[in-house]
Parts: structure tokens; sequence; C-alpha cells
């Protein structure tokens, strides 16, 4: 049994909700927050819970610095240390960029990009104190390439491929990693929109010839969060070969 924890956003539904369990699988305590509905992780709690396990569960919208910063206040008043943060929490906008209105452009720049500075602020410190920590940020191989009809997503997953290579540089002489995945297609509610042909078509481009699933990607980051000290800065690509 781990005596560490890990933060994750997004821990609802997919790739934050395998996260989640593949983490309390292993012995972590987690902290686990998603935007809506508390309640679809309550089962996450009840697993923590049989494994003799610390979950905190909170309601955020970390698209906003205050509501971010109020769960932290509520973290160290608890005197909880955390060792691994998982920045899981996206949205996508699929849309000509024209007919994007502000709203939707400034809500997408803040929930995929500004979420994850706000954490990182938040959570830096502590890391300092131990002199280590992990930092793991969820991306996209749209981050990469573009995607037409996706300019904010892609922009967003763009900013946080930059952010994870800068911040390991000025985080590495503190002893603390850095390091983002850039996933391909995975089977999440995110791509819930495509029809059952787009989906057909979509992965007859990728050389796997699938989606690749939220429990692949979370193995990946709980070997990212174990891995040595001397990986950080890495956007490591996870997409069945698509790129």
């Amino acid at each position: 049994m781990h005596n560490k924890t890990v933060l994750i956003t997004g821990a609802s539904r997919g790739i934050g909700r395998s996260t989640a369990k593949k983490f309390i699988s292993e012995g972590y305590n987690v902290i686990i927050i998603c935007k809506n509905d508390i309640s679809r992780m309550n089962d996450l709690k009840q697993l923590a819970d049989t494994n003799n396990l610390i979950c905190l569960m909170y309601e955020c919208d970390v698209s906003s610095y205050e509501a971010v910063t109020n769960i932290f206040n509520d973290i160290h008043a608890k005197n909880i240390n955390i060792d691994i943060v998982v920045n899981n929490a996206g949205i996508s906008h699929v849309g000509l960029l024209q007919d994007m209105t502000v709203e939707e452009w400034n809500s997408t720049i803040n929930t995929n990009l500004s979420s994850v500075f706000y954490i990182c602020k938040n959570v830096i410190p502590g890391m300092l104190k131990k002199h280590n920590g992990k930092i793991i940020n969820i991306s996209s191989i749209w981050g990469i390439v573009g995607a037409s009809c996706e300019v904010a997503y892609s922009t967003t997953k763009g900013g946080v491929n930059l952010f994870t290579k800068a911040l390991a540089k000025e985080l590495a002489p503190s002893n603390i990693q850095v390091n983002a995945i850039a996933c391909g297609v995975i089977d999440t509610d995110m791509n819930s929109h495509l029809s059952n042909e787009d989906k057909q078509n979509l992965e007859a481009e990728i050389p796997t010839g699938r989606m690749g699933t939220p429990d692949e990607i979370a193995n990946i980051i709980y070997d990212i969060a174990n891995s040595g000290e001397y990986m950080t800065g890495q956007i490591i690509t996870v997409d069945g070969g698509f790129i």
C-alpha cells in the first residue's frame, strides 16, 4: 500500500475515471474532481473506502481560479499532501471557427488550458517543500498537428504541450517531473457526437484499426507517475500510430 496521494480532474468519466480506479487499485489515496454531478464518483469513493484509502470528492468548475483555490484551501486544512497531479479535465468544440462564439472560445481555453495553470499554481508550493512531485497533463495529438473544425481545442492542447515542456525545465532542479500524454482517438464521451459511420471511417485511418480505451491511457498515466526522475518535459504520443 502506498502513502501517496494523487489528484485527478475530470474524474467522473472517461480517462479520469479509469485513472482514479487504477490508482485506487494500486493503493493510492485520491482526490477526485468533476464539474457536474458529484454522485457519479460515489462508487470510486466506495472502492477507496473498501481499501482503507482516503478519497476526497469535489464538484468544481476548474475553469474558475477562485473555485480551484477554494478546493486547495480545503485540502490544506485537512493537512493532505499531494504527490501526483493528473490534469485531465477538458471539453471539445466541433465547428467552423467563424461560427464559434467568444463565450465558446473562452470556455474552451479556460477549461482546457487555464485550468492546468490554476491547478499547478496551487499544487507546486507543496511539492517544492517536499522536493518531489509528478505532474501529468492529458493532451491530444491535435495539439501537435491540429484538427480542422477543432481550432480552439487544438490550440489549447498545443498550449498544454508547451506549458508542459517549459514547466518541466523550471521545476527539474526541484525534483518535480512534468510530462504530458498526447492522446489519439480515445473511446470516451468526447467522441460520442460521431456517428457509427464516422467512427468506422476514423478507425480505418488508424493503423491499429481501433480507438484507444480509457483504461489503456490510465495504465500509461500510472507508469509515468512511477517512472524515474530523469524523464521530464516529454510529450508522449499514444495514438495507435495515427500520426
